[in-house]
């Protein structure tokens, strides 16, 4: 997967995204609604495949856009403006999952801290394989089922790292967390994932094919992996 796809935009954006934040802080709701229209399709798919329901989805992402309006006066410009949107999508989708489905609460601000010196850093990427991807809906659909089945805050490393094509330090900072605690999670996250996909596939199968969510989301963006 290459992953320069999706952080190009991002680098080329930051400039401007930050004068439009200046001009909505002084009260220009055009300047916001521009944002609003760059970064919507984006965050709807990252909470589609968190969320694995559109309508809750796209009402994750309603509020995320009305609370960065509302509290544009926190925003560090330190830091770029997509990432600071794409973690509160993060946590408010997080919090609409623990609402629905009656769960403890989920917070990307609780990091696992004894993962980062307990597992191994060094995480082979997986390789997709379009081919059988596009040419095999029961596997998308095993893929997404397995997906859901991943701890929340796994599932948004996964989704961020393997199907945004985020790097490390790119996700690190969406989430507030380590970048050894990122490589701890993607490595749980894969090795799930790689389990449960063995009850379907050849052993040596499995690995090849669950890095496939990367290939359905990162380079379809219309055809998102949640249904």
């Amino acid at each position: 997967m290459c992953r320069d796809s999706t952080q190009l935009p991002i680098t080329e954006n930051a400039d401007d995204d930050l004068a439009l934040v200046h001009a909505s802080k002084g009260g220009d709701v055009a300047a916001f609604e521009t944002l609003v229209k760059r970064y919507d399709r984006k965050l709807l798919r990252i909470a589609q495949n968190v969320m694995h329901n559109r309508e809750d989805a796209e009402e994750a992402v309603q509020e995320t856009f009305l609370k960065a309006y509302r509290h544009l006066g926190q925003f560090r410009e330190d830091a770029k403006f997509s990432t600071w949107l794409i973690r509160i999508a993060m946590n408010q989708s997080l919090m609409m999952l623990r609402k629905l489905r009656s769960a403890r609460e989920v917070s990307l601000d609780k990091d696992f801290q004894s993962e980062e010196g307990s597992l191994p850093i060094d995480v082979a990427d997986w390789a997709p394989n379009p081919e059988q991807l596009h040419g095999a809906g029961e596997l998308r659909e095993i893929l997404r089922n397995a997906l859901k089945q991943l701890h929340p805050r796994l599932r948004v490393v996964f989704v961020l790292r393997d199907m945004e094509g985020f790097s490390l330090q790119q996700t690190a900072e969406a989430l507030k967390v380590s970048v050894p605690a990122v490589k701890a999670r993607s490595w749980r996250a894969r090795k799930q994932l790689r389990e449960r996909l063995s009850k379907y596939f050849r052993s040596n199968d499995a690995e090849e094919v669950a890095g496939m969510q990367s290939v359905s989301s990162g380079r379809d963006a219309g055809n998102p992996v949640a249904s």
